[in-house]
Order: C-alpha cells, then structure tokens, then sequence
C-alpha cells in the first residue's frame, strides 16, 4: 500500500506518516518498506491526472508491505490508526485465505481429473477455464505512428 493511501486511512497527513516511519526506520527493513523509483513514481503518475502547476506530490511515495502495515501500528498510536491497522491485517489475512483456496480447488480438480477417464475432459477444461481470470483487451488510444494517411494511421479510440 502506498503512504497516501495509509495515511488517508490514518488520518493523518501523508508527511506525518512519513515522518514518523524516518523516526522510526530501524523498524521499517527493505521488506517491510520500500521507496519507489524515480522511473516507478513517473509510470505511476502517468496513470492520474495530475495538476500541471503548483500541487501534487514532487518525490516518490513509499510503498508498505504487509508487514510495514504492521509495523505502522506501533508508531502511529492514535485509536484510529489502530482500529485501521487491525481492518487491514483481515483484509490480509481474507486475501490470503481466498488465494489458498483457489490454489487448493486447483489441486483438487487435478486429482479428480487423474481418477477419472478422458469422458469428463471438456468439464473438467470448462471448470479450469472458469477459474481463470478473464482476459482484458485494449485497445490502444494515441496517434499510430509509420502509418501512412488512409491506411489506419491516425488517432485511434
């Protein structure tokens, strides 16, 4: 999670958060937080529309892991930070619940598949199919360029 977001969450200005992880940062290990790079943070800002002048945020945010999160509880002490923190470790613990499950229906599709002869091939790849995330396609939006004029060069939507 980025730290806007967790200091959204908090209550709290984005700076105080950060201030409080630098007070702190014996705390805070490469795998428990980490600060995007330059690269990262101009990919990221690409994908909002940000203001042009004065406004916006200038360096790249520090992105918390799971265990950063956790961590933040012990140096943001408000009541709010703490009824945030314990949401978001459910929320953890939920997401990591619905990801074993997944995998755990995966394998146990495989082993009925095995039991069974080759009759039941097109449910069992119907099934398999289901449990896949659907596919996304974009199309690109912008100007395609070496295209000549009337052969699909051009903006495209």
């Amino acid at each position: 999670m980025l730290d806007a977001d967790l200091a959204e969450l908090y209550g709290v200005e984005t700076k105080v958060l950060i201030q409080a992880v630098k007070r702190n940062i014996n705390r805070f290990p490469e795998d428990f937080m980490f600060q995007l790079s330059s690269d990262e943070f101009k990919r990221l800002r690409s994908q909002f529309v940000t203001s042009k002048g004065r406004g916006g945020r200038r360096t790249p945010p520090y992105a918390f892991t799971e265990q950063g999160v956790a961590m933040l509880s012990s140096v943001l002490r408000s009541k709010q930070a703490v009824q945030v923190n314990i949401e978001i470790m459910r929320t953890f613990v939920e997401l990591r619940q619905m990801t074993a499950d997944h995998k755990a229906l995966a394998r146990r599709l495989q082993k009925i598949e095995l039991k069974y002869d080759k009759q039941f091939a097109v449910v069992f790849d119907a099934i398999r199919e289901l449990m896949e995330p659907p596919e996304t396609k974009k199309r690109p939006i912008g100007f395609v360029h070496g295209a000549k004029e009337g052969e699909g060069g051009g903006w495209m939507m």
